[in-house]
């Protein structure tokens, strides 16, 4: 059974920076297509950004493009979401998902998406 943990979440003014990490238990993660996405109090959940098995491929919300970068380290079975420039808008709880199906294209809709980690809340103040 495949678990996800996310750290990393707290509060932190506009403009500033936090890092988030997940963490992978088992021995599949290397293989695995990562996601993270986030959803605000009355929101549906949307997606952030993905990330390929072998870091080649990664895409990225429109909303954080230039300002997010999601990032893995297959050693360390654990994929991360550095998050700069941050805004009020960003504030939500961040979830880090899993896609084992090796699709070529990475995917964007969470039901795609077969594992999810328990959520870290981000809080963006102005």
């Amino acid at each position: 059974q495949v678990q996800l943990v996310e750290s990393g979440g707290g509060l932190v003014q506009a403009g500033g920076s936090l890092r988030l990490s997940c963490t992978h238990s088992g021995r599949t993660f290397n293989t695995y297509a990562m996601g993270w996405f986030r959803q605000a109090p009355g929101k549906e959940r949307e997606f952030v950004a993905a990330v390929s098995w072998s870091s080649s491929n990664r895409y990225y919300a429109d909303s954080v493009k230039g300002r997010f970068t999601i990032s893995r380290d297959n050693f360390q079975n654990t994929v991360y979401l550095q998050m700069n420039s941050l805004k009020p808008e960003d504030t939500a709880v961040y979830y880090c998902a899993a896609d084992s199906s090796r699709r070529p294209q990475l995917a964007t809709m969470a039901p795609r998406y077969d594992y999810w980690g328990q959520g870290t809340q981000v809080t963006v103040s102005s």
